[in-house]
């Protein structure tokens, strides 16, 4: 052992000494810290594990019984919890101290305190069940006067809080962004990051108090605010473009050392601070000209500055290299930072020439010619001895591939991967291969064969796609079938050449594509016969080293070729074989082979020869088992009964009787047998843990599905003969459906020295000249990342055109979700909304909705529309304060009226659903294009109108939306027209749908037409989505809310605090109601019952409850992240 860690050993126990006084209280913990050092000394002294296990298993038993001791003051504590934190440091389990950590935490003083602290962000994690306990203790230190135990409390939130447990401190953190403070200040914006990472709709009305933080006086809370300012425009750009000079600014106060010396590193201003902001700059200039125009100068002075012969001087100047080739490119910027990834490429430090290499990487896709520069370097780190040189030098290789330097480079990948062993670099690699071969495969031969070393490097390790993408490109073909056959007849000849190789062992996953490929194409050989094919095929089998899997394989090949062999006593010898096997799999093909081989003619017609990629048409109703179910029906069968309805049966049998013991008595509230979020009191927890949203049991006796036998009149079967007509079962509602879904529910030196020409230097250069051939032009260039101006080698075929009009078809014709299966989810709702305000609560009488409800002034309800023709031109805003996107028939403007009449496909459709305003979206002197959305029950219909402005026909009008993250798009018929005549207007429309809840997003599109000179023109545009337009009201029972209530675990909390005009709960209903396009399903006393959707069939709830001015919303869903976003929506609500 080094002196250093004897020493460091020897030290420890008098660090617990320091500034105590002698004698007394002092000789007990005096005692206690040399029992730690001890503890080290001893660890450290082992020879075994097993020594070691016993000695701390001994040391935890006696920490057990002391920290379980009444007479254990907290000093004794709070050396114990150290000893702990030592224990499970090692990864011996401590569990039983947990508890006493949180109590360390709450009581005693400072230090003790500390360490209490320390021990609970150590022993917990985020989901712990105890985290519970430590709320109180943490809103109670959030409100102290002493700073150090503020401090620590906004430590341990930002490092262990969960994200049910925000609202409850969320205020208190609030303030803190006001303190005097700056060590406060800076820990309250790193709490709130935290928050913003786990549950950013949370903070999301806060976000003016960021921007505070951002121009803070001191410099730590502002660089702690620009962590979250990082993400954020990571996640939108464009909504902080405002802040660019605020971000520019900052950064040349930090280049310029304005900062205080504190914030220096190595005589270096602040390199992290300058690091964090050339990334922001990075995301906001990025194809923006005029935001970039406003960073030319700071950055500039940036790669100027950064001179000294530091490493943190060296990741600046890589920051400012990657956030120069991001923005919109400065011809001068460019040529700078061109000369700094030289530096780096040519430094013969290895560190230094791996960020050159990286750097050279990213930077290539804008500018290809600077591999031409850096050309003999690159060839030198092929054959770097360091491994991540290499690595890095091959990625660049990848990233400049193309039809002439193809076989050079996948050369070079193949012997870099035959000496590789690590199997993360060999699953990267045989990908990037594949994909190489695939895009630019000079030919056949080549091509088959490269294949063959990717299946048999990357072994059973690489990635399912690669050999289901080689499968898939062999059936489907190109468009040329005669090249189709010589590549699947190149590959057949090529694995039976193979399979002739003796003692020779390939992956399992390269014997599964042979033996696909040999069972589908052999028919394509002339010189062997398919039974000798199958005598191939049959040695494997009988091979033991071949896994189960791959027997199968083989089997399933066998059984393809067995209708092509005339007779083989292979087959036979093959079915006794397997008949009889252990492995259920096999023995099931084996039987199957059997009987199939019985009636040849069957046998050919179910294994056609090359049909495996034919389309099938599957009867999904099994309409062919019609007769048989009816004569089964006919002779006493008992009917099917779907799952959820088993499971209702199953259910109501066991909850006949209750065995638990009653809790307190709750109100139903209209519930019956479950009890209502309502009948819950919230008032003393609104801002507390939601544990008991996975509560499935009640207290209540449970009568659901008991028959009932006696009431006031006596024993109710005596008068059944009287009652029979009141007994019919009632239709099924809707929520019932929805209850049904419920029960159903994933580089070195420069060139110029490089000039001797010796043998090896020649080598290279020749090296040089095939890697880099075809980087001058850029009709050969393949950029990744970028549009790819270079065909593929091998094309599959496009069945998108075949099956499009089928798939369109289908989805018109698609029945609605359950959630909205049918017109009557309208957008009405309870009339009560106005008259409680007048009438307080003495009654809840249900009235349907009508006109009268909504001032004459206000469009914020949801009235039916009778004509398109009331759609005018502005800015697109579905929910709006005054709702001015929603127009009643009554506002028209004329103009637009006399376009849009002529979208006579779409009146009919539009007059039943309610559409916003029509908005041009791009337009020049020939074309306009504009824009409205319909929001249907079921999906958003998005409207585009195409004017023809000039005088001329517009040939193959075509519009095209591109595909969106979290975005389902149908095309619906008719998008592409051949002609557009002279001053007319066409429509097209798309229905969406919102695959996964996010706040909002934008639709991408372009439309294509040529002129009459045949010159095209193609025009792009977008349209803005947000959450709301496909929100829609959910119209269930206050007992089935319940239920859902109860069945849904993902849940939200928050406190609003209402505006004047929105004190009465009513009023508050009636905003988020209108604003939002809930239902309300019943108000009881100051507490609300609301349901929606997202469509297309996830439910909501919300549940509110006014506490004074002060709404508590509470939100439960099927969905993790859908309250989060509603929450959101109704904060901005309320706020406005």
């Amino acid at each position: 052992m080094s002196d250093i860690v004897e020493k460091t050993l020897t030290a420890l126990p008098g660090l617990f000494l320091q500034n105590q006084s002698v004698g007394g209280p002092a000789g007990v913990k005096a005692s206690f810290s040399s029992r730690l050092g001890n503890l080290v000394r001893g660890i450290t002294a082992l020879t075994s594990k097993h020594e070691e296990e016993k000695l701390i298993q001994q040391e935890l038993s006696n920490l057990k019984a002391t920290v379980s001791a009444p007479t254990t003051t907290l000093r004794m504590m709070k050396e114990c919890m150290v000893r702990l934190i030592y224990c499970e440091m090692l990864g011996y389990d401590a569990s039983f101290g947990y508890i006493h950590a949180i109590k360390l935490a709450q009581q005693g003083n400072l230090l003790e305190k500390r360490v209490g602290y320390l021990a609970v962000s150590l022993f917990l994690h985020e989901s712990h069940e105890l985290l519970l306990l430590l709320v109180n203790t943490v809103v109670k230190d959030l409100q102290s006067t002493n700073l150090v135990e503020v401090c620590m409390a906004l430590t341990v939130v930002s490092q262990i809080f969960p994200r049910e447990m925000i609202p409850a401190v969320l205020p208190l953190i609030e303030d803190k962004l006001q303190h005097s403070k700056e060590i406060i200040r800076r820990k309250a914006v790193l709490a709130l990051y935290k928050f913003h990472l786990i549950a950013p709709n949370q903070v999301q009305h806060i976000h003016i108090k960021f921007r505070k933080a951002l121009c803070d006086r001191d410099v730590g809370v502002m660089a702690a605010s620009l962590h979250i300012y990082f993400r954020m425009i990571k996640e939108n750009s464009s909504g902080y473009k405002d802040l660019t000079g605020s971000f520019v600014t900052i950064l040349k106060q930090v280049v310029g050392g304005k900062l205080p010396v504190d914030f220096n590193y190595h005589s270096v201003p602040a390199p992290w601070l300058q690091i964090q902001l050339l990334r922001i700059l990075g995301l906001l200039g990025k194809d923006d000209q005029r935001t970039s125009e406003l960073m030319y100068d700071v950055l500039d002075e940036s790669l100027r500055r950064a001179e000294l012969n530091h490493n943190v001087t060296y990741a600046i100047l890589f920051e400012c290299v990657h956030t120069v080739y991001s923005i919109y490119p400065k011809s001068e910027l460019l040529e700078k930072a061109a000369k700094c990834i030289g530096r780096f490429v040519l430094s013969p430090k290895i560190n230094l020439k791996y960020l050159g290499l990286k750097a050279l990487t990213y930077v290539i896709q804008q500018d290809p010619t600077l591999a031409l520069q850096h050309q003999m370097t690159i060839i030198e780190c092929l054959d770097h001895p360091d491994p991540i040189i290499k690595r890095e030098t091959l990625e660049l290789l990848y990233r400049i591939t193309n039809a002439q330097n193809i076989t050079v480079i996948v050369q070079k990948m193949l012997e870099y991967l035959q000496q590789s062993k690590e199997e993360y670099i060999i699953v990267n690699l045989v990908g990037k291969i594949a994909e190489l071969a695939e895009k630019y495969a000079p030919d056949n031969a080549w091509f088959i064969q490269t294949m063959n070393a990717v299946f048999s490097v990357g072994g059973d390790v690489m990635h399912p796609d690669i050999p289901n993408n080689f499968l898939r490109l062999l059936a489907e073909g190109f468009d040329d079938e005669t090249e189709n056959q010589q590549l699947r007849l190149y590959a057949v000849q090529s694995y039976l050449t193979l399979l002739d190789a003796e003692n020779v062992f390939y992956p399992q996953k390269f014997l599964q594509v042979m033996s696909w490929v040999l069972g589908e194409y052999s028919y394509l050989l002339d010189e062997e016969t398919p039974e000798e094919v199958i005598t191939k095929l049959y040695k494997l089998l009988m091979n033991d080293s071949v896994s189960s899997e791959t027997k199968a394989w083989l089997l399933a090949a066998v059984t393809k070729l067995t209708p092509q062999a005339h007779s083989s006593n292979i087959v036979e010898r093959l079915i006794q074989e397997f008949t009889v096997s252990l492995d259920t799999c096999m023995r099931q093909h084996a039987f199957e082979l059997k009987h199939l081989r019985e009636n040849v003619e069957l046998m050919k017609s179910l294994l056609p020869v090359d049909k495996s990629c034919e389309d099938m048409v599957v009867d999904a109703s099994l309409s062919f088992l019609d007769g048989f179910v009816a004569e089964e029906l006919s002779q006493g069968a008992a009917p099917y009964k779907p799952h959820h309805q088993r499971q209702e049966e199953k259910l109501s049998q066991e909850k006949v009787l209750n065995f638990e013991p009653y809790g307190l008595s709750f109100s139903s509230s209209g519930f019956t047998g479950r009890q209502s979020p309502a009948g819950i009191s919230l008032g003393s927890d609104i801002s507390g843990n939601s544990a008991e949203t996975g509560l499935k049991e009640t207290n209540s006796l449970k009568l659901e599905g008991i028959k009932k036998l006696w009431g006031k009149e006596g024993y109710l079967p005596k008068k059944e003969g009287k009652t029979g007509d009141e007994t019919e079962v009632p239709p099924v509602p809707q929520e019932s459906i929805i209850m049904e879904n419920v029960d159903q529910t994933i580089i070195k030196k420069d060139q110029s020295q490089v000039l001797t020409q010796s043998k090896e230097e020649k080598e290279k250069q020749l090296l040089a000249s095939s890697l880099f051939v075809g980087l001058g032009t850029e009709s050969t260039i393949n950029l990744l990342g970028k549009a790819d101006t270079v065909s593929h080698k091998f094309r599959r075929k496009s069945k998108v055109k075949e099956t499009k009009s089928g798939e369109t078809t289908s989805a018109q014709n698609m029945p609605c979700s359950y959630f909205s299966s049918s017109s009557d989810v309208t957008y009405e709702d309870d009339y009560y909304l106005d008259t409680l305000q007048d009438r307080g609560d003495k009654e809840l009488n249900k009235f349907s909705l009508n006109s009268e409800l909504l001032d004459s002034e206000s469009l914020t309800e949801l009235p039916s529309v009778e004509k398109l023709s009331s759609c005018t031109l502005s800015t697109p805003s579905l929910f709006t304060d005054d709702m001015e996107g929603l127009h009643s028939p009554s506002s028209t403007a004329a103009s637009v009226a006399n376009e849009i009449s002529l979208a006579s496909s779409l009146l009919e459709e539009t007059s039943e659903h309610m559409h916003s305003d029509l908005v041009e979206v791009c337009n020049n002197e020939t074309i306009s294009v504009s824009s409205y959305k319909i929001w249907k029950d079921d999906c958003l219909l998005v409207v585009w109108s195409v004017s023809n402005k000039s005088g001329l026909e517009l040939k193959s009008a075509d519009l095209e939306i591109s595909s969106a993250e979290n975005f389902k798009i149908t095309e619906q018929p008719g998008c592409c027209l051949p002609v557009i005549e002279t001053e007319s207007i066409k429509t097209f429309q798309y229905s969406v749908q919102m695959e996964k809840p996010f706040t909002e997003g934008n639709l991408f599109g372009f439309i294509n037409y040529q002129m009459m000179d045949t010159h095209s023109v193609q025009l792009e545009f977008s349209v803005n989505l947000s959450l709301l337009d496909f929100i829609r009201p959910l119209k269930i029972s206050t007992e089935n809310f319940g239920k859902l209530w109860l069945s849904f675990a993902n849940d939200v909390k928050q406190n609003v605090k209402m505006s004047e005009s929105q004190a009465a709960l009513p009023s508050a209903l009636k905003t988020l109601q209108q604003k939002l396009r809930l239902h309300v399903v019943e108000i009881i006393g100051n507490e609300g019952l609301l349901a929606c959707q997202l469509l297309p069939s996830i439910p909501c709830l919300l549940h509110f409850r006014v506490h004074g001015d002060v709404l508590a919303l509470w939100f439960r869903s099927s969905c993790s992240t859908l309250p989060d976003y509603l929450l959101y929506q109704c904060q901005k609500v309320s706020l406005s």
